[in-house]
C-alpha cells in the first residue's frame, strides 16, 4: 500500500489480526499492507489492542432489545416480566426505563435510549489512576522500585484488602501506560516499568546448552521437590557478561520461597571459581535449606562432585534445551537482566552491589506466593522450623 494512508475500517482489520495473536509480519502478509506500516500500528497501540468502537459488549442491551422493552413496556408488563422475557435481570430493565426516560413525556423511547446509551459509554473517561492520587502515587512508588504491574496489583489487594479504592488491576496499569498515558502516567512513569519497553510483547526463547561429565539426570531428582512444598531444593546458572571480558555472575534460587542468592565471580568462571563460589554461598545455609542444587549443562559445573563431597548437597542436571525445567532459576535470569545486561562486563560488579541487586529482588512481591516475598516466606520458614509451628501467611 505504499505510503497511503488507511481508513478506519482498514486499520481495525489490521487490529483485530493482531489481537488475534498474529504477529505484524504474518498481518502484512495476510491484508497485502507494508509491514512497516504493521509495526508502526503495532509500536502506536504499545501492543495493546483495545476493541473496536463500533461493536457491543454483550453485557450491553443492543437496539433491538430495547426496542422489545418498549414494546412491552406500552403493553402494560411489569418490569419483572419484561426482565424475563427479554433474558434481562429485572434491576437491568428498573435501572435502562429510569435512566433513558424523555423527560418532556416521561415515555421510554428506545432508538434515544440507545443513542444515549452509545453516547455515555463511548465518553472519555478518567482512569482510576488520574482519579485517585493517592493510588497514583502508590503505584509511582511500586515502579520505581522496579515492581511489575501484576506485582503492584497483587501486593495492593495484600496490603488494602478493605479499601477498594487502593485496589487496582494490573490490566488497568498496563493500559494508563502503553494505550492513555498523557494526563495519567507519565512518560517517567513508563521508564520505570520494568521492562523499559515502549510495546508489550511475548517472550519466549531458547538458548544453547553445554555438556558436562557424569552429570546426574534431573529425572532422578527426589519426587519431592516437583510441588516445591519441601525447602531446600535450589536451582542454578549463570549470567554471563561479554566475551571480551570472560565474566559471568552465578545465580541460585530457592525453589519454595523464591530466595535469590548471587556468586560473585571475580576471576572467570572456570569450573574450579565457580564450584568455590557455591561452595562457600551454600555452606553459610542450614542443612534443612540446602539439599539439592539443579544447574544448567554448563562444562562450568564440570566440579559437581566436588561441590557434593564438600557440601553434602546433590547436583543434579536439566535436559539439553530445557528451561522449563528449571522455572525459577529462568524468571528470575530475566529480572537480573535488567541489572546486568548482556554484553557487559560483568567484572565490574562488586560482592556489595551483587548483594544489594539480591536484596531488592527477595523484597519484591511474587504472584506465586501469594504476593508476599520471599524474603517473608524465608522468614516464616525459619520461624517455623524454630517452634515447629506452620506460620499462616
Amino acid at each position: 500500500m505504499g505510503g497511503k494512508r488507511i481508513g478506519p475500517e482498514r486499520r481495525r482489520e489490521l487490529l483485530d489480526l493482531l489481537a488475534q495473536g498474529l504477529g505484524p509480519m504474518e498481518v502484512a502478509r495476510r491484508t497485502g499492507v507494508s509491514k512497516s506500516h504493521v509495526y508502526l500500528l503495532h509500536h502506536s497501540v504499545g501492543g495493546v489492542y483495545r476493541p473496536a468502537d463500533l461493536t457491543y459488549s454483550g453485557r450491553y442491551l443492543d437496539r433491538d432489545e430495547r426496542y422489545e422493552i418498549a414494546r412491552l413496556r406500552d403493553d402494560g408488563h411489569s418490569v419483572r416480566e419484561i426482565g424475563r422475557r427479554v433474558g434481562r435481570p429485572a434491576s437491568t430493565i428498573a435501572r435502562e426505563l429510569a435512566r433513558n426516560r424523555d423527560p418532556r413525556t416521561g415515555r421510554y423511547q428506545p432508538e434515544r435510549a440507545h443513542t444515549m446509551a452509545w453516547q455515555r459509554q463511548r465518553r472519555p473517561k478518567a482512569s482510576k489512576l488520574a482519579k485517585n492520587p493517592r493510588l497514583r502515587a502508590e503505584v509511582q512508588r511500586l515502579l520505581d522500585k522496579r515492581w511489575s504491574p501484576d506485582q503492584i496489583a497483587g501486593r495492593l489487594r495484600r496490603e488494602y484488602p478493605e479499601d477498594e479504592q487502593m485496589q487496582i488491576s494490573h490490566e488497568t496499569i498496563y493500559q494508563a501506560i502503553y494505550v492513555y498515558p498523557r494526563g495519567e502516567l507519565t512518560r517517567e512513569l513508563k521508564a520505570h516499568l520494568r521492562t523499559g519497553r515502549g510495546t508489550r510483547r511475548r517472550r519466549g526463547q531458547r538458548e544453547t546448552r553445554g555438556r558436562i561429565v557424569d552429570a546426574v539426570s534431573i529425572h532422578e531428582r527426589p519426587e519431592e521437590v516437583e510441588d516445591r512444598l519441601v525447602p531446600g531444593h535450589h536451582e542454578g546458572d549463570l549470567i554471563k557478561g561479554s566475551t571480551a571480558s570472560n565474566s559471568a555472575v552465578g545465580t541460585i534460587v530457592e525453589r519454595t520461597s523464591g530466595y535469590v542468592t548471587l556468586l560473585h565471580l571475580s576471576h572467570g568462571y572456570a569450573a574450579t571459581e565457580v564450584a568455590d563460589a557455591v561452595v562457600e554461598q551454600m555452606s553459610a545455609l542450614p542443612s534443612w535449606f540446602a539439599k539439592t542444587l539443579t544447574w544448567d549443562r554448563g562444562t562450568e559445573m564440570a566440579r559437581h562432585k566436588d561441590i557434593t563431597d564438600r557440601t553434602g548437597i546433590n547436583v543434579y542436571f536439566a535436559d539439553p534445551y530445557s528451561p522449563q525445567q528449571r522455572p525459577s532459576n529462568e524468571n528470575t535470569n530475566g529480572l537480573l537482566r535488567e541489572y546486568l545486561p548482556k554484553g557487559t562486563d560483568l567484572s565490574v560488579h562488586t560482592r556489595a552491589h551483587l548483594d544489594a541487586i539480591a536484596d531488592e529482588l527477595n523484597d519484591r512481591p511474587r504472584k506465586r506466593l501469594d504476593y508476599q516475598t520471599p524474603r517473608e516466606v524465608l522468614a516464616n520458614l525459619l520461624q517455623e522450623h524454630i517452634t515447629g509451628v506452620a506460620t499462616t501467611p
